[in-house]
C-alpha cells in the first residue's frame, strides 16, 4: 500500500498526515516539536481534524516539553571529544568486570559521537559501544545509568522486561538516575 503524507490545520494546530495501514489515528510530537498523525484511508478527514483538536491541550504541553529539553541541551557545555572519550571510557572500564563473562573477547570498543536522538548506541556484533558527545556533561549518576544500560544490551539486544531487569539488579535506582537525563 502506497503511503501519502500531507500537510493539514485544524484548530490552529498544523500536522502533518499519513495515510496508511493502521486500526487507530495514530498522534505523535517529534523531536523538533512537528505533529505527525497517521490514519487509515478510510478515516474521513474531518474525524481526523477532531481527533487533532481534541488533543491540542496534550500536543501543547508535548510541544513545550519539547521546547525546554533542546533549550537545557543548549545551555550545557559541549565537552571536548577527547576528554569525553576518556571519561566514557573510564566509566566503561569501571563497569566492564560486571559484564566481563558475556564479553570474552574483552571491554568492548567505546567511541563518542556527536549523537542527537541518543544517549548511547550498543552493537554487540561488533562488541561497540558508542556515546553521545552531550552525555559527558550530564551528572555521574546519568552517565553511569547509560553506560550499565549499553552493557546490559550485550545481555539482551532489546528493551524487554528481561532487559529492565538487568539494569535494575546493577543500578536499582535507574529509573531515577535516567529522569536525570534532558
Amino acid at each position: 500500500m502506497n503511503q501519502t503524507a500531507f500537510l493539514r490545520t485544524a484548530g490552529e494546530v498544523s500536522y502533518t498526515l499519513t495515510r496508511k495501514k493502521v486500526k487507530n489515528i495514530n498522534l505523535r510530537v517529534g523531536g523538533d516539536g512537528s505533529v505527525r498523525v497517521s490514519a487509515s484511508p478510510r478515516v474521513p478527514l474531518a474525524q481526523v481534524d477532531d481527533f487533532v483538536v481534541r488533543h491540542r491541550d496534550w500536543i501543547a504541553r508535548a510541544q513545550a516539553q519539547t521546547h525546554a529539553r533542546q533549550e537545557r541541551r543548549q545551555a550545557q557545555p559541549r565537552p571536548e571529544p577527547q576528554a569525553a572519550l576518556e571519561e566514557m571510557t573510564r566509566l566503561c572500564r569501571q563497569y566492564y568486570p560486571l559484564f566481563r563473562q558475556v564479553l570474552p573477547g574483552g571491554m568492548p570498543r567505546i567511541l563518542v559521537k556527536d549523537l542527537t536522538a541518543s544517549w548511547g548506541i550498543c552493537r554487540p556484533g561488533k562488541g561497540q559501544i558508542t556515546f553521545a558527545l552531550r552525555l559527558a556533561a550530564q551528572p555521574l549518576a546519568a552517565r553511569e545509568y547509560v553506560v550499565v544500560h549499553e552493557y546490559c544490551h550485550f545481555l539482551v539486544p532489546n528493551h524487554s522486561p528481561a532487559f529492565w531487569a538487568e539494569v535494575g539488579r546493577i543500578l536499582p535506582d535507574w529509573k531515577d538516575r535516567r529522569a536525570l537525563l534532558p
